[in-house]
């Protein structure tokens, strides 16, 4: 590829960011894009639909208003991981100006002048003269090279260090901040063996037996289906009592028509079947349906934070797999259906979603190919007359073809592999919503590093010289010949999937169509309407780190990428401001749990970059340079073992010190007995599908008395729990949504006692009695 192909790329990415930037400035100002643009404000902002000429002038407001963002409203709007992820940002941008004044002064220069040979008008020129494969064999100027090298090196030591350790400062405030984190005081538990009459039973004997003196209660998870068919029934036929008679209605065995296809008649219960004579039969009924639908897990409470954390870190049985233990994660970001996963089958998980993940990265090697056959038309107009053809008619043409169409079609597949990966991570098993997207990002992450920068390169050096390659030890030296060859593809996918791909981010398109399909052909009924999304942080960390990787390969081999990555990097600084602030909503905070996958990825870049270098010293007979480096990638290795042992444990749970502290002041203030209230009504299995109808606060108190009936809550019959009554005054005013992103029913927060039955109905009640019977919820 020569100088014109990357033009052209150049020019079409900058005519559609220009043209999606436009575009949005206008379309955001639109009252009727409120829900598309504003998601994050929606609910507090009321747009009116105002006619004005301001309304259709593009203006650059939204810059200015992310560039004056503080870090602090950053955190109070996407918590630590937000934080997290603009550090990573924030890093590429002042390690690549670092490396960019020396690359591009220094190490571009000796690279375009390394041989003697004269060279074309600049236009016609082949990008191969700025790489460091120009070089001559054996040249002095290869010490600059490696000087180069140690400096980008050290940079990147210093910033890391830094980073990680204001990160890990984070971590443990976070932790220390919010003294209502129900999940430190929670312990999940699985595997547990059955005895006696329920898994009830068996996790009230077991942890009353060793932990006495910390255990105070415990709630039963139950099957995942039966939850979800209980809230769905009861839901309709709350619809359908809106719209009839009840009245009408008398008792009757045969079924009515109001429960749907319900195969349970729709029986009226008279008032007196719920006086003080039935409760022991009504509870002993609703306990019996409970025990065979619980499955070999459950969320134990302690009493304070340490106990809790001792709990979840001991060995519980001589068994491993029987009652294992593990810190829950907060309310908001339990996965509950992943619980009752029996703990035995999830190895098989793992293996088959590993194996699955392994199949994708080989069978995408094929498209990657294709791409690459179109990178490299100029090597193949020598044998295909055709080709030869294109190349003298259409120099536009060929120029398209060979700049801007492979890194158009890469893009487009790579868009197919995040949802499989998130699939894949969810059948993989984890416990919380968060972990999901962090395995994601595993996944996504080790895809792209392999399938767009090992496969491009493999395949690229295979087409270029097929006939050379005799065995697998010449692919090392190939990756080091490769990856100059391939800088020129590289800077074009910078262009197409970071740049435009950056536009296309604050236009967001498909959001916006789905939007408009709703209001103009559906009249507004939510058919194929968005809900406010949270952060996709499995994409888009990796596709940072990803030329994060792009940036460290090339600063000394292809010092010309530099610009073109700084680009793309003071853009994404920018814009996903923009989409924290007004789009994107939080819904659960990992705590900074990211950092460790960019900590890891930046080193392995580190590693991979001087590994190449090496490569490339080896091959131009440069003996003393090749010593200096693998001295350097010794030091990286030391430097990551450091690391390693002074940060990420922060990472992987809380200290003792840190938790028994704040139990101490926890004590001592008094609020340690409200937490042990609040956990009574905080995990809740239940899920409502009355996102649609907010403001229909019967529907909603229906929904939270059935969530406070079923999610039992087993207390310690030794010790002293607050009593009923007490329960009762308890109430959460604070409702949160607790769905996924990819989650299409919200739950919200419990408001009601857990150790309500039927038999105590809430205020409500009186919207469905009659005058001698009420509807009896549990048959229905």
């Amino acid at each position: 590829m020569n100088l014109s192909a990357l033009l052209t790329s150049a020019g079409i990415n900058i005519a559609l960011c220009a043209l999606l930037s436009t575009l949005y400035s206008i379309l955001r100002k639109q009252p009727s894009n409120g829900k598309v643009y504003f998601g994050q404000r929606f609910a507090q902002v009321q747009l009116k639909d105002q006619f004005s000429l301001d309304r259709f002038v593009p203006s650059a407001g939204w810059i200015v208003k992310a560039w004056e963002t503080t870090e602090e409203e950053l955190s109070a709007i996407g918590g630590v991981d937000a934080i997290v992820f603009f550090r990573i940002v924030v890093f590429c941008i002042r390690l690549f100006s670092f490396a960019g004044v020396i690359c591009i002064c220094v190490v571009l220069p000796l690279n375009y002048f390394g041989q003697p040979v004269h060279h074309k008008r600049l236009r016609a020129e082949s990008l191969e003269v700025f790489t460091i494969g120009n070089i001559k064999e054996g040249s002095e100027w290869l010490w600059v090279h490696c000087l180069a090298l140690y400096g980008i090196t050290f940079c990147a030591f210093t910033l890391l260090y830094i980073e990680s350790k204001s990160i890990a400062k984070k971590r443990i405030n976070y932790i220390t901040s919010n003294r209502q984190k129900l999940g430190l005081f929670t312990v999940i538990v699985r595997a547990i063996p059955f005895s006696g009459d329920s898994y009830s039973d068996s996790v009230t004997n077991f942890f009353t037996n060793y932990y006495s003196s910390s255990y105070m209660s415990h709630q039963m998870v139950y099957l995942p289906s039966t939850v979800r068919e209980l809230v769905r029934e009861a839901e309709y036929m709350y619809n359908m009592l809106k719209s009839t008679d009840v009245s009408q209605c008398g008792p009757s065995m045969v079924r009515c028509g109001l429960c749907g296809s319900s195969e349970k008649p729709f029986t009226i219960l008279s008032r007196r079947l719920y006086s003080s004579d039935s409760d022991d039969d009504d509870r002993r009924g609703l306990a019996e349906d409970l025990r065979e639908q619980e499955c070999a897990a459950a969320l134990v409470f302690f009493r304070t934070r340490y106990a809790a954390l001792v709990a979840a870190q001991t060995l519980q049985s001589p068994n491993p797999m029987h009652w294992v233990t593990d810190i829950a994660p907060e309310p908001s970001d339990v996965f509950w259906t992943n619980l009752c996963v029996p703990y035995r089958l999830l190895w098989v998980r793992k293996i088959g979603t590993h194996l699955g993940a392994l199949l994708l990265m080989i069978f995408f090697f094929v498209p990657v190919s294709i791409v690459q056959s179109l990178v490299h038309l100029e090597r193949l107009k020598e044998k295909f007359a055709f080709v030869r053809r294109l190349s003298n008619k259409r120099n536009f043409i060929f120029d398209m073809v060979t700049g801007y169409l492979p890194s158009v079609m890469l893009m487009l597949f790579l868009y197919a592999v995040p949802p499989v990966m998130s699939t894949l991570a969810a059948l993989e098993g984890p416990i919380s919503r968060s972990g999901r997207k962090i395995s994601a990002c595993h996944k996504v992450l080790l895809f792209m590093i392999w399938n767009v920068f090992f496969s491009n390169i493999l395949s690229g050096s295979v087409l270029e010289s097929i006939d050379r390659i005799q065995s697998l030890t010449d692919i090392p030296l190939k990756l080091a010949s490769g990856v100059p060859s391939m800088a020129v593809f590289f800077m074009s996918y910078v262009l197409t999937s970071g740049w435009t791909g950056l536009a296309s981010e604050l236009m967001q398109p498909f959001v916006l169509l789905c939007h408009w399909l709703d209001k103009t052909i559906f009249l507004g009924k939510g058919v194929v309407s968005y809900d406010p999304l949270t952060f996709p942080y499995h994409t888009e960390i990796p596709r940072i780190l990803l030329f994060g990787l792009l940036g460290f390969t090339a600063s000394v081999t292809a010092p010309l990428m530099l610009p073109f990555l700084m680009v793309y990097f003071f853009l994404a600084y920018l814009v996903y401001r923009n989409q924290f602030i007004n789009v994107y909503i939080t819904k659960y905070d990992t705590g900074g749990l990211y950092w460790p996958i960019a900590h890891n990825a930046i080193i392995f870049s580190l590693l991979l970059t001087q590994t190449i270098v090496l490569g490339v010293f080896t091959l131009k007979k440069a003996k003393y340079s090749s010593s200096f480096t693998t001295t350097l990638i010794i030091c990286t290795l030391l430097f990551h073992f450091y690391c390693r042992q002074r940060f990420f444990p922060l990472f992987k749970s809380p200290s003792a010190q840190v938790v028994m502290e704040m139990d101490r002041q926890d004590e001592h203030s008094g609020r340690l007995k409200e937490i042990h209230q609040m956990l009574r009504s905080a995990y809740c299995q239940f899920q409502s599908s009355s996102s649609n109808s907010p403001n229909d606060r019967e529907l909603q108190e229906l929904n939270e008395y059935l969530r406070s009936t079923f999610c039992t809550f087993k207390s310690n019959s030794h010790h002293n729990s607050p009593t009923s009554g007490q329960i009762d005054q308890v109430k959460n005013e604070d409702d949160r949504e607790l769905q996924d992103a990819d989650d299409i029913i919200p739950v919200m927060r419990l408001n009601q006692s857990p150790q309500n039955t039927l038999t105590e109905l809430p205020q409500f009640e009186t919207q469905f009695e009659t005058e001698e019977s009420i509807i009896d919820l549990r048959t229905a």
